[in-house]
């Protein structure tokens, strides 16, 4: 099973789309800094995941949230977790 996940950073504008098989783990990496892509943005909410049965359903997905469609869905998540 491959998760794809969404991360908002806590103090900036800015929200990340991946997928992983260790969700903690990977959390855990963007949130120490280990991850050069997200490295200036963090500390790290989680804001979604969606369960998928492989990896080019993840792909899929995550290529999705991804878009602009996606991105405005998540953005509403985020704030809808903040209030």
């Amino acid at each position: 099973m491959i998760l794809v996940y969404a991360i908002s950073s806590i103090e900036k504008n800015y929200i990340y789309v991946g997928m992983t098989a260790d969700l903690d783990e990977r959390l855990k990496r963007h949130n120490s800094g280990r991850e050069r892509t997200t490295r200036f943005y963090a500390p790290f909410r989680l804001i979604y995941t969606e369960e998928c049965s492989d990896r080019v359903a993840a792909r899929k997905r995550e290529k999705y949230w991804k878009s602009g469609v996606g991105k405005e869905q998540l953005r509403q998540y985020r704030n809808k977790n903040i209030s």
